[in-house]
């Protein structure tokens, strides 16, 4: 059974505990180390790990200070390098290969977004869990067999942002980045009907954008497509 703690989703910060009941791990660390500590009842020696998708801050900001509190950080040498980490506790990964941590047995893949070297997850265990991390991207080019748990960024709606543009709140150069770096409410529901979800528990929508996005409306769409549980990540 996974349980999924949102810690934080959004510009201002992503992070979130994930735990099987035997090894709990941190997925990204973009907020201030204390922040991290309060949310988590300063329990840190429980997480065994730390995967990071990519260097941008809300994700990743707290990294060195994770790392010197003793919890490995797990990431891509491109965003190890964008970060400055190094020293025992950073473990570099590649897409592709896969490693464990604990319980968990981790495949990192590839992402679309401005990053350095970006990555998602799946997340396995023996206990027949599987879940997917995806963030930060704008496509996702693979597909995923027997997920339990969905963890997926439904950052915008393509009409509410272009509500915005011809209202004048939101530039063309800002629309066009979005599009070219984040998972919008279409991306979600093409990558769920692409996918097999029919032993999917729970599907988590994360890091909603604050001015493009309705939670309400897309939990519900999300819904009426997949018939499945949705949660909204805390902003």
């Amino acid at each position: 059974m996974i349980d999924i703690q949102c810690l934080g989703s959004s510009s201002a910060g992503n992070a979130y505990r994930v735990t099987d009941g035997q090894t709990s791990l941190l997925l990204e660390a973009g907020f201030p180390f204390k922040s991290l500590q309060q949310a988590l009842n300063f329990r840190m020696s429980d997480i065994s790990g730390c995967l990071i998708s990519h260097e941008h801050g809300d994700h990743s900001k707290a990294a060195k200070d994770v790392m010197k509190a003793g919890i490995p950080i797990y990431t891509s040498q491109g965003t190890a390098d964008a970060l400055g980490l190094s020293g025992h506790r950073l473990k570099p990964i590649k897409a592709h290969r896969q490693f464990e941590i604990g319980t968990w047995i981790i495949k990192p893949f590839e992402i679309e977004h401005d990053a350095a070297e970006p990555l998602g997850f799946v997340l396995a265990n023996r206990s027949g869990d599987k879940l997917v991390f995806l963030t930060d991207t704008y496509y996702c080019r693979y597909r995923f067999a027997g997920l339990t748990h969905i963890m997926v960024e439904c950052n915008y709606s393509i009409d509410i942002v272009n509500r915005r543009v011809t209202a004048g709140e939101l530039l063309p150069g800002q629309k066009k980045r979005l599009l070219r770096s984040h998972f919008g409410l279409e991306h979600v529901k093409g990558f769920l009907r692409a996918n097999d979800i029919s032993k999917v528990q729970e599907i988590w929508l994360l890091h909603l954008s604050d001015g493009n996005s309705d939670a309400d409306r897309f939990k519900r769409e999300i819904m009426e497509t997949t018939g499945k549980v949705v949660r909204v990540a805390d902003r």
